[in-house]
């Protein structure tokens, strides 16, 4: 698979240790579609994510829900928007959102991702595209909600849309032991 095979783009791709140095041994067999599909399969592999939002007195807080994703690298959730983690982006867009096996055992050969950007909720168009996208990933979700009555409190939840800026790649198997890539996200494509 080649790199314009992919919808989204990883440029400026730097393969740092845990203390934040440059690892030049670790950079130079480094490979935009070799990260690509790590963060590509670490989404695959769990649908559950950490989110963190800033609050409006500039402490974090974090939450965790369901997400599914898009070729160009979206991340869609369900949720209530009177929740604080939405209330909290409506002041402020900024979002961190880390996606990791949760049965990982110390010692292992780890991986996960790290990914900043900025969230909104979804209208129109785009939350039917956020809704096909995610009922794509979780079948159950289409029963769920013709299910759901007219006075269900689960009425009011809305789709919101998460376009990472920034990724960080931690995949031991594939980029080194104790190596994270990180790079700029890209969404067009050029030949």
């Amino acid at each position: 698979m080649h790199a314009r095979e992919f919808v989204v783009h990883l440029t400026g791709l730097r393969a740092i240790g845990s203390g934040g140095a440059l690892l030049p041994s670790a950079q130079r067999g480094l490979s935009e579609v070799r990260v690509l599909r790590s963060l590509f399969q670490s989404l695959e592999k769990t649908s559950l994510c950490s989110l963190a939002t800033v609050n409006p007195d500039g402490r974090s807080h974090i939450c965790h829900v369901y997400f599914a994703y898009s070729p160009t690298l979206e991340l869609y959730f369900l949720s209530d928007p009177e929740s604080r983690h939405c209330t909290n982006l409506e002041i402020n867009s900024s979002m961190a959102v880390s996606v990791f096996d949760s049965t990982q055992r110390w010692g292992g050969r780890d991986r996960g991702v790290a990914l900043y950007g900025a969230c909104s909720t979804t209208k129109g168009r785009y939350a039917k595209h956020a809704e096909q996208v995610y009922a794509s990933r979780f079948q159950a979700y289409t029963k769920w909600r013709a299910t759901r009555k007219s006075d269900d409190e689960a009425q009011g939840l809305q789709f919101f849309v998460f376009a990472p800026k920034r990724a960080k790649v931690f995949d031991e198997t594939k980029l080194g032991a104790g190596v994270f890539v990180v790079g700029s996200v890209r969404r067009k494509i050029t030949e």
